[in-house]
């Protein structure tokens, strides 16, 4: 009985380190004379364009004023269009702010209005206004860089 104890005591001896081994071999190197594949760089060098003042939303409550949620916007366009965004400024905060109201107006601007969801959905709204206004491909995104709701 004591030799069959010994040999079981050995299988398992040897499985675990058979095992153990197999586990923690190491990890083949990657071949260092071949590089890998590079993709494309793109020509597309993204940068910001901030507002020049903030866009002040009136929340209404029993037809007051109750609120003010005044927001800083920025864009993040490709460089190449500067220009061409800067020219149409008027026109983005035209739109920018028609878009803000219709936020307040569905009450986005109340309660936790700084959730995640919340502010991904006005993010939204606002990059759609900016490519419908200058195109597709010049709005990459829209960044809330400030954003306060203050009483009125």
């Amino acid at each position: 009985m004591g030799k069959l104890i010994a040999l079981v005591l050995v299988v398992l001896g040897v499985g675990a380190g058979l095992g153990a081994g197999l586990y923690l071999r190491p990890v083949p190197e990657v071949d260092a004379a071949e590089p890998p594949p590079e993709s494309p760089q793109s020509e597309i060098t993204l940068g910001s364009y901030e507002f020049d003042s903030q866009f002040v939303v009136p929340l209404v409550t029993d037809d007051q004023v109750a609120q003010l949620v005044v927001i800083k916007l920025a864009l993040e366009i490709d460089d190449a269009t500067r220009e061409a965004v800067h020219a149409s400024a008027a026109r983005l905060r035209d739109s920018f702010l028609q878009v803000l109201f219709d936020h307040a107006n569905n009450g986005g601007f109340q309660g936790a209005f700084t959730t995640q969801d919340n502010l991904s959905r006005l993010r939204r709204a606002l990059r759609e206004a900016a490519q419908h206004r200058l195109g597709a491909g010049v709005v990459q995104d829209v960044l809330i860089t400030d954003i306060l709701r203050t009483n009125a």
